[in-house]
C-alpha cells in the first residue's frame, strides 16, 4: 500500500476581500489534492465570504497579528507539507507546485520563496533596506543559509511545524522560522518567486518603522536567548574594560607610592571586575541551558519523519480529478 502525501495550505488574512479569491483559486489550480485554509484574523471586510466563495475551508483568529494566526494554524492543521502564504496576492501561488515538490525533493524542512520584483513599486524602498539589514543581522549572529529572511512564502516539513514553538504575536514571525531553522542546522532551500504590486483595493498592513524595530527587537532577543555566551561576553568584555580603565591610575599610583589615594575608585573598578565575572558565568550557564533546550527541540523534530514525495502515478491522478483522487493503493 502506498499512502500518498498530504498537503495543507494555509492564508493567513486581515481585510483581504479584494484579493483572497484569485489565491486561493491560484492555489487550487497548482495544488489540487491540496485542503486550503483561510485564517481569517479579525477581519472587518467580506474576507470570509469571499473565501468560502472560492473553496476555502475558513478558521478565525480573532487575536490580531500574523504570529498569532500561524501559531493557531501550525497547532491545528496537520499535513506533510504545510504552504504558507499571504492573502495579497503578491506572491505568485502558482508557483506553489514548484515549492512543494522541492521540499518533497530534498527532502528538505523547509522551502522559502525568495521574493523576485517583477514590477517598480511592489517593494517599499524602506522595505528593502530593512530586510536587507535585518537579514544581515540574522546571518552575522545565526548562519549564512538565508537571503529573504522575511519572505512570507514557504513550505514546511510535519517535523518543523510540530517542532516549532510560534511564539511571535506578528510580522516577526518570519525571523522566528528562520532563525529557528539556523539553530538547529534543518535542511533549507529557496527558490525565486515573483514579487508583484497588490490588486487595487488592498492595502499594507506592513509598517516599516514600526514592524522594523520590532522585528529587530526580536532578533536581538533570540540573539540573547539563543547565543548566551556571546551576548554576555560582550557585555562582560564591556564591563571589564571599565573596570580596567577607572583600575589602572589606581594601581599606577600603588606602584609608584605604596598607597591607595583613590580609595572609592578602587571599590567601584574591583565591583565592576566581578560584575563582569558574574555576568560571564552566568552566560555559560544559560549556554549549558539553551544545549538542553536545543535538544529536546531536535528531539522533537527527529520525531516525525522527513517528507518524502508521492509517486508518480499518484501525482498524475490527483492532477487530473483533483482533490477528490484517491489517497491511497
Amino acid at each position: 500500500m502506498v499512502v500518498r502525501p498530504t498537503i495543507a495550505c494555509v492564508v493567513p488574512c486581515h481585510n483581504e476581500e479584494a484579493a483572497v479569491g484569485k489565491v486561493v483559486r491560484d492555489l487550487r489550480a497548482a495544488l489540487p489534492e491540496a485542503d486550503i485554509y483561510v485564517y481569517d484574523n479579525a477581519s472587518t471586510d467580506r474576507t470570509v465570504e469571499v473565501a468560502r466563495e472560492a473553496g476555502a475551508i475558513v478558521r478565525e483568529e480573532p487575536r490580531k497579528g500574523k504570529g498569532n494566526v500561524i501559531r493557531r494554524a501550525f497547532a491545528d492543521v496537520d499535513a506533510d507539507a504545510l504552504l504558507i502564504i499571504d492573502g495579497d496576492d503578491t506572491y505568485d501561488a502558482s508557483r506553489a507546485r514548484d515549492l512543494v515538490d522541492l521540499l518533497f525533493e530534498g527532502p528538505y524542512d523547509q522551502v522559502v520563496g525568495a521574493r523576485r520584483q517583477t514590477v517598480s513599486g511592489a517593494y517599499r524602498t524602506g522595505h528593502t533596506v530593512g530586510n536587507k539589514l535585518l537579514t544581515g543581522a540574522v546571518r552575522s549572529l545565526f548562519g549564512n543559509d538565508v537571503t529573504d529572511m522575511l519572505s512570507g512564502y514557504r513550505v514546511f516539513s510535519r517535523r518543523f511545524v510540530k517542532s516549532f514553538p510560534a511564539l511571535s504575536r506578528e510580522f516577526e514571525t518570519e525571523t522566528e522560522m528562520t532563525v529557528h531553522a539556523l539553530h538547529l542546522r534543518l535542511p533549507t532551500a529557496e527558490a525565486v518567486v515573483d514579487y508583484r504590486v497588490r490588486p487595487d483595493g488592498s492595502e499594507s498592513k506592513l509598517r516599516t518603522c514600526r514592524d522594523g524595530w520590532r522585528i529587530l527587537r526580536l532578533i536581538l532577543d533570540l540573539a540573547r536567548r539563543e547565543r548566551p555566551s556571546l551576548v554576555h561576553t560582550v557585555i562582560a568584555g564591556a564591563l571589564a574594560l571599565v573596570s580596567v580603565i577607572l583600575g589602572i591610575p589606581v594601581i599606577t599610583d600603588f606602584v609608584r607610592t605604596g598607597t591607595v589615594p583613590r580609595f572609592p575608585t578602587a571599590i567601584l573598578a574591583a565591583a565592576i571586575m566581578t560584575i563582569a565575572t558574574l555576568v560571564l558565568l552566568v552566560g555559560y550557564i544559560l549556554e549549558s541551558v539553551m544545549y538542553m533546550r536545543q535538544e529536546q527541540l531536535r528531539l522533537a523534530h527527529l520525531a516525525y519523519p522527513a517528507p518524502h514525495p508521492s509517486p508518480p502515478h499518484l501525482r498524475q491522478e490527483a492532477d487530473a480529478h483533483g482533490p477528490a483522487a484517491i489517497t491511497q493503493k
